[in-house]
């Protein structure tokens, strides 16, 4: 409702009147949403909603249904309540685009295609809300139509995330395959006779429900930006920052988490799976603290922390640790979104500037903005007994509870991505706020924090930062907790894994929080003291410190490589191969269009046979008449050998043709 008035309404209620409109039906939708998680999600009361029939097509049977159960209604609160937030904030943030309208729109059309997503209790209806939102995040990400790298940004983000929509497509068809339908209660009653099923492709048998778990992760790939198809989400803060906000925390990055727990009976099935979802998890958390540490944009290195924040969610899910997961999920978008809307703070008072190299002492004429993204900065390294400390901390314990090689290593890469986040986050905060001032004197100048609108948001985040994971975590994770029901499955063998992490030994328990402690002391000593600076100088301006850096800060060139190795080579063979050889070389030459030429060079030909001699003219109709008699008669065998259609093109291009000259 608030994305149709505000389209097609927005010029006659105004750009006030449309945010008023959209942030007030969003704030019910909140409300409607803590409804479904009391009843849902605390009283167990799960419901299953059959609204109307879509489209029947002999055994594809698709209607439109909703499903409410304990993952829906999490994800529910927490998609409408940064919404909300969001829709707030982008009121007085962009208050002067002359755009207004259209920008809430766009973002209340974002969080519908989001619900309908969440919601769904088919993977058709998924696979709606799934492209809905990449649509939505290419309007909001090239929403300043202008600015030339806003619509790059927008192409690159909507071409990968269409490589993965192509595998989460094939996913869906060879669910359908193997069981004849889509619908989820069905679908997971049936995961345990799948176990045993193969598919035949290319003369080879493979696991069934391996294949159709690995297509699915390809597919969660692309929307949670791991590792290969990441490069989109450090990009897309080209946007608006309340759309980054939206993107990171609440939105387009949770979709592939969310389906990956939707899809648990079928991922337990998948063992070899599961330990590849936990590989694509570290690394992509290992090399997105990396890049993150030398980079100079203030919302590139909060990005960059999104996607290192995703890859432990994700190495948790390939523990089987669900539940872990989706609570670190929450209270991930909770600090990331204050974190991003903090920088927008920051930003629009420094008159839209973000590199961190020219902004610094902003402490005392900021304060509300730098308490903002202090206890997000907080939050996200695990600082105890703040929201980050009880989901992420949880995440590497368990991970460090599994007795196999690999879960070592991926604990290893985890603890290391966990210094690396402290080190970049407080960089960043040392940086903007905590060393003299290296901006221009202008911008300075006009320096003031920000207005109420954009307060309430950081005020409320900051509160849900502080206290959320402390009252959530009993509820969500603690032991025998039924908060979770028939929502997330787990193998009897996994689901243990959860208490051993509760029993480890407390050196083992302390290691994250030693980690964060040490990337502290380095980010100091680094960027406080005259000797640190000296030697972060020196180390950066040696040979191989200088390649070190330019490789991380290019963000191990992946870019680079996919440039050159993938972009360009597709764009040739497009052009050079499938345009220039075989559309406008073969197709046509041999194609209607070179019937057409031969055709007319015959009609010329037998033009010429035209003399003005009756007996001529009857000799010509008696071979046609003949001709045709013959066709005929033997019509039964030359149908056998000639397909009639071609009969049938060849008149309709001959036809076209003549009319056209």
């Amino acid at each position: 409702m608030g994305f149709v008035f505000s389209s097609l309404f927005g010029r006659y209620i105004g750009a006030r009147g449309a945010g008023l409109l959209t942030t007030t039906l969003l704030a019910l939708s909140t409300l409607l949403s803590s409804i479904v998680f009391y009843e849902v999600g605390l009283c167990g009361s799960s419901c299953a909603i059959h609204l109307s029939p879509w489209f029947y097509c002999e055994i594809l049977d698709i209607s439109w249904g909703f499903l409410f159960d304990s993952l829906t209604a999490v994800m529910l609160v927490v998609v409408n309540s940064v919404s909300v937030l969001v829709h707030l904030y982008s009121i007085a943030y962009i208050s002067e685009d002359q755009h207004l309208t259209r920008f809430i729109a766009y973002l209340s059309l974002f969080t519908f295609f989001m619900l309908v997503l969440v919601t769904s209790n088919n993977f058709i209806q998924i696979f709606f809300g799934w492209e809905g939102i990449g649509v939505s995040s290419y309007l909001l990400i090239s929403f300043w139509l202008g600015r030339l790298q806003a619509n790059k940004a927008s192409i690159k983000a909507f071409l990968f995330n269409r490589v993965g929509d192509a595998f989460l497509a094939l996913g869906i068809i060879s669910v359908f395959a193997l069981c004849k339908t889509s619908n989820f209660a069905v679908l997971f009653a049936l995961s345990e006779s799948l176990s045993c099923k193969q598919f035949l492709f290319l003369g080879n048998n493979y696991h069934a429900v391996s294949v159709v778990c690995v297509l699915l992760l390809f597919g969660a790939v692309g929307k949670s930006a791991q590792l290969g198809l990441h490069v989109w989400l450090p990009d897309a803060i080209e946007g608006p920052t309340p759309v980054s906000a939206l993107i990171h925390a609440a939105t387009l990055v949770t979709a592939g988490v969310f389906i990956i727990a939707r899809c648990s009976p079928l991922f337990e099935q998948a063992p070899s799976v599961l330990l590849l979802i936990s590989g694509f998890g570290t690394l992509t958390a290992f090399f997105a603290a990396t890049s993150s540490i030398v980079q100079n944009d203030l919302k590139r290195v909060i990005a960059y922390s999104t996607c290192s924040q995703l890859g432990i969610i994700v190495f948790g899910l390939g523990l089987s640790q669900y539940s872990v997961s989706m609570f670190h999920l929450a209270n991930h978008a909770i600090f990331k979104a204050l974190l991003f809307l903090g920088a927008g703070s920051l930003i629009h008072s420094l008159s839209d500037e973000q590199d961190t190299r020219k902004i610094g002492g902003l402490a005392y004429q900021m304060q509300w903005s730098y308490a903002a993204i202090v206890v997000g900065t907080l939050a996200l390294i695990g600082f105890p007994f703040l929201t980050g400390s009880y989901s992420k901390e949880t995440l590497l314990e368990v991970g460090c509870s599994q007795y196999f090689l690999s879960a070592g290593v991926f604990c290893w890469l985890g603890s290391t991505s966990t210094l690396l986040t402290s080190y970049y986050s407080f960089r960043l905060l040392i940086l903007s706020f905590l060393r003299r001032v290296t901006a221009f004197k202008e911008p300075v100048r006009k320096v003031h924090d920000s207005p109420l609108l954009i307060t309430v948001p950081l005020l409320v985040l900051s509160l849900g930062s502080l206290l959320v994971g402390y009252f959530a975590r009993e509820v969500f994770i603690g032991l025998g907790t039924p908060f979770w029901g028939n929502a997330l499955y787990t193998q009897p063998l996994n689901g243990g894994i959860l208490l051993e992490s509760e029993n480890m030994l407390g050196s083992a328990k302390s290691v994250p929080i030693a980690c964060s402690a040490l990337g502290l002391c380095i980010a100091l000593f680094l960027h406080r003291t005259k000797k640190g600076k000296h030697l972060s100088y020196t180390l950066k301006t040696s040979p191989q410190g200088r390649k070190a850096y330019t490789f991380f800060n290019k963000r191990w060139l992946f870019d680079k490589v996919l440039n050159d190795q993938v972009g360009e080579k597709t764009l040739s063979l497009g052009y050079f191969t499938s345009f220039r050889t075989l559309d406008k070389g073969f197709i046509e030459y041999f194609g209607p269009t070179g019937a057409v030429l031969v055709i007319d060079h015959l009609a010329t030909q037998v033009s010429k046979l035209q003399s003005g001699l009756i007996h001529h003219y009857a000799l010509v109709m008696i071979c046609g008449l003949a001709l045709f008699v013959g066709i005929f008669s033997f019509w039964d065998v030359l149908s056998t050998f000639i397909e009639c259609r071609i009969y049938a093109v060849l008149a309709m291009s001959i036809l076209f043709y003549k009319v056209s000259t």
